[in-house]
């Protein structure tokens, strides 16, 4: 795995927490040095400049999105005033964030945007076993993607790593990944959450979906999570259409037990595929 791809995971899952160059450098295993001019050749940006562009890019969007209390957004972006977070709106945007939340969009801004991650195929890919899954009832934060916009998601996890150690009713230490309820444009639903036994007690803005029993092909994921396109892409472009079995229409997730990381990306993970039996 490349020093820049895991760079790239560590920023999209933590560019709302007060990182550094060091952190970045630290999660990638190479020094600032070598960070700093790999990343530019890889990507066209400086480290801290891309922090700082999806930073103010996700605070737009929530500007628009009509966020009440700007203060609120530019603490969530990682800036201690407003008057801070002003300035630095205006240099990335020539705009001040109260402008952008009155005009109520974002297509003549200059966001910065997830840079994409590996999705070359692998070689050789196996399942590990085939299951079948038991019903579950999945809680957790939801979003709605489009195969274009669902390199955002190692941000959506960001958000949920703070609720996992205090998740009402949670079964089991297993976090999932579930991706779900896909239609003929794209698009498809997202939640990163937990098990839990029932749905009383939940925050409000947590979603919930019911697992009913499914047959699934489960795969190992064992590199950095930066490669998990690389897995997903060859089961569903080499493995299935080889293997014989027909895709169900289905929720299917990634499991992540407790020798993963959420703050490395390190310690391997399981990609469930549903399949008709």
């Amino acid at each position: 795995m490349s020093a820049v791809g895991k760079a790239i995971w560590f920023i999209e899952t933590h560019f709302a927490d007060d990182i550094s160059l060091d952190d970045v450098a630290r999660s990638a295993g190479v020094s600032r040095f070598y960070l700093v001019r790999a990343f530019g050749v890889a990507t066209g940006r400086s480290v801290m400049g891309y922090v700082r562009g999806r930073r103010l890019s996700e605070a737009a969007r929530s500007l628009a999105g009509g966020a009440p209390d700007i203060l609120t957004v530019a603490l969530q972006a990682g800036y201690g005033s407003h008057e801070a977070f002003t300035r630095a709106f205006r240099d990335q945007f020539a705009l001040t964030p109260e402008m952008v939340r009155a005009q109520r969009r974002t297509c003549n801004l200059d966001l910065v945007e997830p840079i994409k991650l590996d999705e070359t195929p692998i070689a050789e890919l196996s399942p590990l076993r085939f299951e079948h899954g038991r019903p579950m009832l999945i809680a957790g934060l939801g979003e709605r993607y489009t195969w274009e916009s669902s390199k955002a998601i190692p941000a959506h996890w960001q958000r949920l790593v703070p609720y996992l150690g205090i998740m009402p009713r949670r079964v089991g230490r297993v976090t999932f990944g579930v991706s779900y309820n896909g239609d003929d444009e794209g698009n498809f639903d997202y939640i990163a959450g937990c098990e839990v036994s029932d749905f009383s007690e939940l925050p409000a803005a947590f979603s919930r979906l019911r697992l009913g029993a499914q047959k699934y092909a489960v795969f190992a994921h064992r590199a950095h999570i930066a490669e998990i396109r690389r897995t997903v892409c060859t089961i569903w472009t080499k493995w299935l259409p080889e293997s014989g079995h027909e895709a169900a229409d289905a929720a299917g997730f990634e499991c992540f037990g407790d020798t993963f990381d959420f703050r490395t990306g390190q310690g391997g993970l399981e990609i469930w595929i549903p399949i008709k039996t």
